[in-house]
């Protein structure tokens, strides 16, 4: 590990992050970077030299639908809670609505 977890670094951590914490939550998100830093250690010192590569965690193959032509939604539903429209569009908030 490259530096020590102690308060300090917390803070300057929770600067950037824009967060106030107060002692207690200063004192517990120490021990937690610890305990992350730790493992994440723990991890860089495996062998993985014979492990592949993943693209994914899972093997998934073909997990799309068929890509089918199908019947859109009627302009009336898709318009139904629009706050504002003219004709079959959405109205944008500065829009002209002209033409």
């Amino acid at each position: 590990m490259t530096g020590e977890i102690d308060a300090e670094t917390v803070r300057r951590i929770a600067d950037l992050a824009r967060l106030d914490l107060d002692a207690d939550e200063l004192s517990a998100m120490v021990s937690q970077f610890k305990r992350i830093v730790e493992y994440v250690d723990r991890i860089g010192g495996l062998d993985t030299g014979r492990v592949q590569p993943l693209h994914h965690v899972h093997d998934l193959r073909g997990v799309l639908r068929e890509d089918v032509p199908q019947p859109s939604l009627p302009v009336e539903e898709a318009l139904r809670n629009a706050p504002a429209r003219k004709g079959d569009y959405f109205l944008m908030p500065g829009g002209r609505g002209g033409s």
